[in-house]
């Protein structure tokens, strides 16, 4: 004959470690999503970086065009 205390453990002890497992597998997509995040803000730095320096070296040529014109 089953107890009412061993029943609420057989009930009881799967579901905390359910919950504790899914605990641990949001812990980790959460990080793997924050190391995501910081890859893509690291281009767009990179990103503007380069658009920055393409936009310095196009209004040089510009400058020179207009001087010799």
């Amino acid at each position: 004959m089953v107890t009412s205390q061993q029943l609420y453990f057989a009930i009881g002890i799967p579901m905390l470690f359910n919950a504790a497992l899914l605990g641990l597998a949001v812990t980790l997509f959460s990080a793997k999503f924050d190391a995501i995040d910081k890859r893509f803000d690291d281009m767009r730095d990179l990103w503007r970086a380069e658009l920055r320096r393409v936009e310095e070296v196009l209004d040089a040529r510009l400058k020179h065009i207009e001087e010799r014109g």
